[in-house]
């Protein structure tokens, strides 16, 4: 497995340039201003790691995070979090809702195709597989055949003694193989199954690190995702979902435990737990890699080495052209140049070179929005690294690591970043500059959650969609369906963390009911309510803590309806404002409230990038459901360290800056004549391209700053006009000393409506969003730095208000609350988005007129042209790993572009092996031919059919019962007069004539013995019991029918295990004797078996042994025969006389 360079020389690639020793601190006014453009930063080129400085596979090392861990692998799994999952309950809902439609019962027939038969037949088949061995699931990395003398000649390696050694003449160096992923199904001879599964790992842990791995890619382990539906629903069967998911998950976990390391071909093929199933493990290796769930980032992929070969003539090479050099722009591209190294052959054998991919970027830097932007004073060694004093003017945050965010393995696995995790303590001060009291601020914080869930029941739900589904059972134990099906099987008990409810995360923020949305982006993941709609608005406030006004009835509310359906396309603003003038009628509210309400309304616009009164009711939080677990955390050093590594590992991409596109010439495939598919600058530069990303942003589409010839669909310009691009705004404050606390990563300012005092909510609209938030960004920038968040309104006056009146503004209110003397700040630098000619804003947002389906037709091709960028990912908009994944799934589109769409090997599953069995010693040997003789009655008419026709070998497969016939079932030799008694009891029946092998000695030995003295008792199992469990047994059944009464419970089973361990240790010391004594007593009764079944064993064995002996004596044994085969006096490790009775 080809594998990135150690942490070390990473770090040095993508932190850049290393702090300047000299310092400007002295050169600068105290009020340094600095309002340059965005996009004028210093190009950000590096050069390609020296292959020197890579680190040797099992050395070890310390990461970015001072953990020391091995190269290669991730086993300091506490600081990475590689491993770690975390399961919303939101999450949980969603596959435990989804269930398969009805379909036709499907059957793998013998020769590897699928018969649709009626739902009630029955699948019966033939029993296959051998039995798992340590030789079978441990992996072999040694090439065979070939080993090297000191003098560097080749020669055979030493063959076993008693074979005639080879010619070695004849003996060649083996050349090195290129296995793609379409040689998996073929591999039967090549890789052993389950050579990729662990064998000293548990079978419990390693499923349940199979699924873990499936929801940290943001898969359901038990369901198919929709592109794998579309695949496979029409070619395996029900049971083979199961085995197709076994192996995905198996992927993924070998994937999730060590990103730096690709999964390689060999490793895929080891994860089928059977060789007939190479061609699904096949199909899942294609799918995950190609859609981005595994091998993507900066890890180094298998390369072909014809590839590297200079080539005997020029190959002719296709183009990639991708627009524009952040996240999403990067990761397509670096996705791309991965799967056309893994798809080379595809090219080669068209006399082509893989296609090569160019960035086209307008400005200097890489990074689009994600920008780190150096500070005019900087001091070395403020940060460990050398890492250079940045502050971010774009995105900041990395919302949660765990439950599928896939900027986990690049960060945190592959560029081994160093990250700040952010503390949700908060406070909020008012307008004077005193904190708001605790008790105050959550009473408003419930009431807007209330108001917030109320809005809620006007939202666009989702339309689920039915998926083949695995069986849930077996994938938790990481167990293929038997062939013969499940009468005769028993499933095994799950350990906990299976069997159990999943470990419920805290949901994080300083307020637990914190309301949905509003704190996304402010250092915790989204919080689903539930829906209030049936509680009374007053009954609500009253339990909340409020005071009502004298008159209101606890049965008076707030009613929604008629203000959501006024307009065609109402807003969420207009709806909840309309809820708070309503609760004033029922509450006794006063300004600082309204001051309070409109800071969780700026939070929101924050967390949109627009006012509230501009945002869809139905769908303003569309990608509910799809958040990150964990603690928020910032990139210590810059977020620009994540465009850069991708730039510049595992290869450095070609990025060419300064290349503003002014019109795209593309082919939109509807004329039958293709068109020229070329770029022009705005510099007159011109690219030819065979296929092109877009990954401008909304705005910039927005803007029709790039003419697109032919013009775009009106089905992609409907949805551009109808989506928003919302704006965001920072003032970043840099001091020479903090004078605030360093432990807090934020606190929020309360702002006066226009009118002071007011009740109004219009009335606070322009206002709420001037510096609400204030982050501490000295722990990352490594400098006392401040950044004031500009949000809704307020983000669009810091365009067109000068710096001077905003640094005022701002200073000021920082000396109310903590003191007069706080100084101006050293450097100031105000962010304006909305001025950048390469953005035009910052991040998308749904509008009223946004329909649900516009995500997705942002992210649909025009022919030849692609669209990537958060704007196109519906699951995840508005956000950096949304911009990832949409950079993934843009070079998935290209792919299937150039090369088509997956191809399915045939077949898919191969027949199942039937086990041939064979005889040898007494029981094989041949039989003379019979003499004819009279029977006293002729044999049934079926039973001379069925043996009449038995003269092939070949092994034969049960078909389903209604088309078996009879010819096809194996029978035995045609019955003859026998040559001996027939009856167990004649020493006849047991003992041959002569003895061709001590196997059949033996066996003769271990049969009489059997039928004298019947076989060797078992030892009896311990019982297990203790005094808990006693009381759980008798205890149960009462609980489980409390339990079963309410409805709404989950996961009974943990309820009734945690409720009786709880009632158990109520217990007192004379309570708990009963269940002593009664174990007690078991252990008692355990202990007299034991010693009885130690007497009858002794008995057995001296018996056993006098039969021996007798039988030696009188039937010498065969020359060279020294005693009994596998053990001494007589004892067995199996029972031999089911094998001899089975083989008469």
């Amino acid at each position: 497995m080809a594998e990135i360079g150690n942490m070390s020389d990473i770090a040095g690639l993508v932190a850049g340039p290393k702090a300047n020793n000299a310092t400007t601190a002295n050169a600068i006014s105290p009020l340094d201003e600095d309002d340059s453009s965005l996009s004028s930063a210093a190009s950000d080129i590096f050069d390609r790691l020296p292959s020197n400085k890579r680190a040797s596979s099992g050395s070890w090392e310390v990461d970015a995070n001072g953990n020391w861990h091995r190269y290669g692998s991730l086993e300091s799994a506490t600081s990475t979090g590689i491993s770690s999952i975390c399961s919303s309950t939101a999450a949980d809902d969603v596959l435990k809702d989804r269930s398969s439609g009805p379909s036709s019962s499907k059957k793998r027939m013998s020769d590897g195709t699928i018969k649709v038969a009626l739902p009630s037949s029955s699948i019966s088949s033939g029993s296959a597989g051998t039995p798992r061995s340590i030789e079978q699931r441990g992996i072999s990395t040694e090439q065979r055949g070939i080993s090297t003398e000191q003098n560097g000649k080749l020669k055979p390696q030493q063959k076993r003694r008693g074979r005639p050694p080879k010619d070695k003449t004849t003996v060649q160096p083996l050349k090195p193989r290129h296995r793609t992923a379409s040689l998996i199904s073929t591999m039967q001879g090549d890789v052993k199954p389950r050579s990729a599964i662990p064998y000293t790992l548990p079978i419990s842990t390693f499923a349940s690190q199979c699924i873990e791995a499936a929801h940290a890619s943001r898969l359901d382990p038990y369901v198919l995702h929709a592109g794998e539906h579309a695949l496979l629903a029409d070619r395996i069967t029900s049971a083979e979902v199961t085995v197709y998911l076994n192996v995905r998950n198996a992927i993924l976990r070998l994937w999730i435990q060590n990103p730096r390391c690709c999964v390689t071909v060999e490793e895929a093929a080891g994860c089928a737990k059977e060789g007939r199933f190479y061609g699904l493990a096949e199909v899942a290796y294609k799918w995950l890699t190609r859609n981005g769930y595994i091998n993507f980032g900066c890890v180094e992929v298998p390369q072909n080495p014809t590839t590297s070969a200079k080539p005997k003539r020029a190959l002719k090479q296709k183009t990639v052209v991708v627009i524009g050099a952040g996240v999403a722009g990067l990761t397509t591209a670096r996705q791309l140049e991965g799967l056309f190294a893994q798809h080379s052959d595809h090219w080669l054998e068209r006399d082509e070179k893989p296609p090569k991919v160019v960035i086209l970027e307008g400005r200097k830097r890489i990074g689009g929005r994600v920008y780190s932007k150096p500070l005019r004073t900087q001091k070395p060694h403020d940060l460990t690294g050398d890492l250079r004093n940045t502050a971010e003017m774009g995105a900041m945050i990395v919302t949660g690591f765990e439950h599928g965010n896939p900027l986990d393995p690049v960060i945190r696995g592959q560029l081994g970043l160093q990250y700040h995790l952010m503390t949700d303590a908060l406070t909020i001060y008012d307008t004077n500059g005193k904190p708001v009291k605790e008790k105050r601020d959550m009473l408003n914080t419930e009431l807007y959650t209330d108001i917030t869930d109320r809005t809620g029941d006007f939202r666009a739900m989702a339309q689920p969609r039915n998926m083949l589904k695995g069986d849930e059972d077996l994938i938790k134990r990481s167990r293929d369906p038997m062939p013969g099906g499940y009468n005769s099987f028993k499933l095994e008990p799950l350990p906990e963390p299976l069997g159990g409810k999943p470990k419920t995360v805290m949901k994080r923020g300083r307020r637990l009911n914190a309301p949905p949305v509003t704190e996304k982006l402010t250092g915790r993941a989204q919080v689903v309510e539930a829906s209030t709609d049936t509680v009374k608005a007053a009954q609500a406030a009253t339990e909340m803590g409020w005071k009502v006004k004298e008159g209101v009835s606890k049965h008076d509310t707030v009613s929604l309806k008629p203000i959501a359906e006024a307009t065609l396309y109402p807003t969420l603003g207009a709806v909840m404002d309309n809820a708070i003038t309503q609760y004033q009628s029922l509450l006794e509210m006063t300004s600082q409230d309204m001051r309070l309400l409109n800071w969780h309304h700026a939070n929101l616009e924050y967390a949109n990038a627009a006012p509230v009164s501009w945002l869809s009711l139905s769908g303003h939080d569309q990608d509910t459901g799809n958040e990150f677990e964990g603690a928020h955390s910032e990139i210590i050093g810059g977020y620009t360290q994540l465009p850069r590594g991708l730039m510049n590992l595992p290869t450095k991409l070609d990025v060419k800056f300064q290349s503003i596109v002014d019109s795209i010439h593309y082919d939109d495939h509807l004329e039958d004549d293709s068109l020229r598919t070329r770029i022009v600058c705005t510099d007159g530069q011109v690219v030819d391209a065979d296929e092109i990303v877009v990954t401008a942003p909304l705005g910039v589409l927005k803007s029709e700053a790039i003419d697109f010839d032919p013009p775009l669909p009106h089905w992609k310009m409907g949805a551009i006009d109808r989506m928003g691009f919302g704006l965001l705004n920072k003032v970043v404050l840099v001091y020479n000393q903090p004078f605030w606390d360093e432990t807090r990563d934020m606190f929020g300012l309360l702002n006066e409506a226009e009118h002071a005092d007011s009740l109004n909510p219009s009335h606070y609209e322009r206002r709420r969003g001037r510096f609400y938030l204030i982050w501490n960004a000295s722990k990352t920038s490594g400098r006392p730095v401040l950044i004031a968040l500009m949000a809704g309104h307020a983000a669009h006056q810091a365009e067109v208000t000068d710096t001077s009146t905003l640094v005022n503004e701002v200073t000021d209110r920082l000396r109310r609350v903590f003191s007069p003397s706080v100084p101006l700040p050293q450097e100031v630098i105000v962010t304006r988005w909305k001025q950048d000619p390469f953005t035009r804003g910052t991040y998308s947002f749904v509008a009223p007129r946004t329909q649900p389906q516009d995500y997705d037709l942002m992210a649909k091709s025009v022919g030849n042209l692609h669209f990537a960028g958060e704007a196109t990912c519906g699951t995840h908009p508005a956000t950096v790993h949304g911009a990832f994944l949409s950079g993934l799934r843009a070079a998935a589109d290209v792919m299937e572009s150039m090369i088509g769409p997956i191809k399915l090997p045939s077949p898919l599953v191969g027949p199942p092996t039937v086990k041939q069995e064979t005889s040898t010693g007494f029981f094989a040997r041949a039989a003379p031919t019979p003499t004819p003789v009279s029977r006293p009655q002729a044999l049934p008419a079926t039973y001379s059919s069925a043996t009449a026709t038995l003269a092939s070998a070949e092994p034969q497969i049960k078909q389903e019962p209604s088309s078996m016939p009879l010819h096809s079932i194996p029978a035995a030799a045609l019955p003859t007069v026998p040559r001996k008694s027939v009856c167990a009891a004649d020493p006849s029946f047991w003992i041959p004539d002569t003895f061709d092998s001590h196997l059949t000695y033996e066996t003769c030995i271990l049969s009489l013995i059997s039928s004298k003295i019947g076989d060797r008792a078992l030892k009896p199992l311990r019982p297990g019991v203790n005094p808990f469990l006693l009381f759980t047994k008798a205890h149960w059944d009462e609980c489980r029918e409390f339990c079963n009464e309410d409805p709404k419970l989950r996961d009974v089973r943990n309820i009734i295990r945690t409720t009786l361990g709880i009632r158990w240790k109520a217990l007192s010391e004379a309570e708990k004797v009963p269940w002593v004594e009664q174990s007690v007593a078991a252990q008692g009764e355990a202990d007299r078996a034991r010693k009885e079944w130690e007497a009858g064993v002794q008995r057995w064995d001296e018996e056993a042994k006098r039969i021996r002996e007798e039988f030696m004596k009188e039937r010498p044994p065969p020359e060279g025969f020294s005693g009994e085969l596998g053990g001494d006096g007589g004892k067995r490790k199996t029972n031999v006389s089911a094998c001899v009775g089975l083989g008469m």
